[in-house]
């Protein structure tokens, strides 16, 4: 897919990654439309990048729909809102557990059905959905938060494959730990020696090159981030017991601590 002069529509463009991710489509060439819940943030990096706005908050059920019918033809959805819901599912309401299975899972299904249906039409056209490593491995205190990533994941695979004889590419991003924008660093915690992080530009970067190539999955993070992935994917006992060993239930609790209020 071709972002020169494609109709991109990204969601959660007022978080840092978002904007990150704003400014490299932007610097592709594409027509952006920017939507996101603080216009005093959105509106703004509009003006900067010279782009349209549409303030939505998605955890209102019409918001998805009437957010398509704004935005005109979408040729590249880009679905990266997403709430955060680390912590002990004790801990939520249930309005908490509908707002971030809304944002963070019915959200990018509604809006990709609704965009798909366009490009199919059209033979031409790619859906992003910017997920994380907690889609493909579980870990304590964020049960919530991995219900939404792997649901996510699931989604994406299955509908690449049905999407693939109408020419419309699917791809799933898959960052890890970010340091300077987004949940991990908002939250301000420490992670153990050796575990080290990517920048919301790498999360961007490799977003553009899942466009253009067509790549179904693409993980951000370290590598020895990646092989956990991979060890939670197909031993998840040992995945968890290995995360308990090195202290991993410490930094699910520090990020349910530092967002909590932010849900």
């Amino acid at each position: 897919m071709d972002l020169r002069g494609a109709n991109v529509l990204l969601t959660g463009a007022t978080g840092g990654i978002g904007q990150a991710l704003a400014r490299a489509l932007a610097a592709r060439g594409a027509r952006l439309v920017l939507t996101g819940r603080r216009a005093d943030v959105l509106e703004p990096l509009a003006e900067r990048l010279g782009c349209r706005a549409v303030v939505a908050d998605l955890a209102d059920r019409a918001a998805a729909e009437n957010l398509l019918d704004e935005a005109g033809r979408v040729d590249v959805l880009v679905a990266n809102a997403a709430l955060p819901a680390s912590g002990l599912l004790s801990e939520y309401s249930i309005g908490e557990i509908d707002r971030a299975l809304d944002v963070n899972l019915r959200a990018p299904i509604v809006m990709a059905k609704l965009a798909a249906a366009q490009m199919a039409d059209r033979g031409r056209g790619h859906l992003v959905f910017v997920s994380s490593l907690s889609g493909k491995t579980a870990s304590g205190h964020a049960s919530l938060y991995n219900a939404t990533k792997f649901g996510m994941r699931g989604f994406a695979l299955a509908l690449r494959e049905d999407l693939r004889p109408h020419g419309v590419g699917v791809s799933t991003v898959f960052p890890g730990f970010i340091r300077d924008a987004g949940m991990f660093a908002e939250a301000g915690v420490s992670l153990p020696k050796g575990i080290g992080t990517r920048s919301p530009r790498d999360v961007a970067r490799a977003t553009v090159r899942a466009v253009e190539r067509n790549i179904a999955e693409i993980d951000v993070a370290p590598l020895g981030l990646r092989i956990g992935a991979r060890i939670g994917g197909v031993a998840p006992v040992l995945s968890a017991a290995v995360q308990r060993r090195a202290g991993g239930h410490r930094i699910s609790q520090g990020l349910a601590d530092g967002q909590r209020g932010k849900r």
